[in-house]
């Protein structure tokens, strides 16, 4: 007779992550294979001009931001907003 373990219970930390807004796209993009898996994420390469990369520096900084994140944000509002039309 084999000795098997209990089925872990979902954790307090497990719901909060799966309720997260971003939960369900990470899910269903986690088959998309473009770019180089890091993580739940993908790296991938981005050509800025000089001046765009300044300022996008610049704000991050004075944001407290890293450069990434400022980025990753900039998209996700672009996305979800109104910044393109249909």
């Amino acid at each position: 007779m084999a000795i098997q373990r209990k089925p872990k219970a979902a954790s307090a930390a497990d719901a909060f992550i799966q309720g997260a807004p971003d939960a369900s796209s990470v899910e269903t993009a986690s088959s998309y294979e473009k770019g180089v898996k890091k993580g739940n994420k993908r790296q991938i390469s981005l050509t800025i001009t000089p001046e765009l990369l300044q300022r996008v520096d610049e704000l991050a900084k004075r944001t407290g931001q890293s450069r990434a994140g400022l980025i990753n944000l900039a998209i996700y509002k672009a996305l979800e907003g109104d910044v393109f039309h249909d």
